[in-house]
């Protein structure tokens, strides 16, 4: 069990979280700020609050670690989008500092972890287009060093491997250029996929933009899904379909593990809440041939 609500820490340090995004692209991506916002309902009634920052290299990322650890800033650390063989991974088990993983077990290497099954939400993705018609799918992914867009794209060849249905993945960078530029290039191709799901939702927006300017239409031409759901989802024009989540859950249950470690106790792995297709005006049947 962990701490009552009504206990503190004594001397209090925050929780570190070091993320390696394009300032530009922190700024426009809500997931983290969903589990930030997660963490601190459970943490801050101990006296704790989350420290992010927010780092243009990897390189830089391991080394604010260092430092953290160094100078005794931070009481715990949150590991996000690890890569295999993380060096992230390697500094917390050596240095002993507390550590959770947002991710799958299999690359945590030991350590707790929190995470999402993203092969179950990609066989719900490709069925739900399945389900309409779809024969022609593609796969917009986010960075292909993280473990978690690999195993979505081994997830997508395995969900789509049917007789009748050809797929295709283009990388992007969670940015809205990316989606847009990657949805460029499958307009592109003859036959063009009829349906595209989006690793992330501002991809997702910008793989809208580019269909809206190449004068078609969603979804009578062209069927988009975004991974993650959120307002942007829900007040784009038309509103986005979208693989949800409950961050917010994922940030407390990472929270509730934190403040496990803290107490002393040893942490566990934790499967999150599975997603769910919120079937908006984005996805519809497959056009006719």
């Amino acid at each position: 069990m962990g701490l009552d609500a009504e206990q503190t820490i004594a001397q209090p340090r925050p929780i570190g979280l070091t993320l390696f995004r394009a300032s530009e692209i922190y700024g426009a991506e809500p997931f983290y700020h969903e589990l930030i916002a997660g963490i601190d309902r459970v943490v801050r009634p101990h006296g704790l609050s989350v420290l992010l920052r927010v780092l243009p290299t990897r390189e830089e990322e391991l080394l604010q670690l260092g430092r953290w650890q160094q100078d005794g800033t931070v009481s715990a650390v949150i590991l996000v989008d690890l890569i295999d063989d993380d060096e992230r991974v390697a500094f917390v088990e050596r240095s002993g500092i507390p550590a959770i993983v947002i991710g799958a077990p299999t690359t945590a290497q030991g350590l707790p972890a929190v995470w999402t099954n993203d092969a179950v939400t990609m066989h719900e993705a490709v069925d739900h287009f399945v389900s309409l018609g779809h024969r022609r799918l593609a796969h917009v992914t986010g960075p292909r060093e993280l473990t978690h867009t690999l195993s979505r794209m081994e997830a997508f060849t395995l969900a789509s491997d049917l007789p009748d249905v050809d797929t295709v993945s283009i990388g992007g960078d969670y940015s809205r250029a990316s989606g847009l530029q990657a949805m460029q290039a499958l307009l592109a191709r003859d036959p063009r996929p009829t349906a595209v799901v989006f690793d992330s939702d501002v991809m997702a927006l910008g793989g809208l933009q580019a269909v809206q300017e190449a004068g078609l239409r969603v979804p009578d031409d062209l069927s988009i899904v975004a991974w993650d759901d959120s307002a942007q989802c829900q007040l784009s024009d038309p509103p986005m379909s979208a693989l949800s989540h409950d961050v917010q859950r994922i940030g407390e249950m990472a929270g509730e593990e934190l403040l496990e470690l803290l107490a002393g106790r040893a942490g566990t792995t934790r499967e999150a809440p599975h997603a769910v297709v919120i079937e908006r005006s984005t996805s519809g049947s497959a056009p006719a041939v």
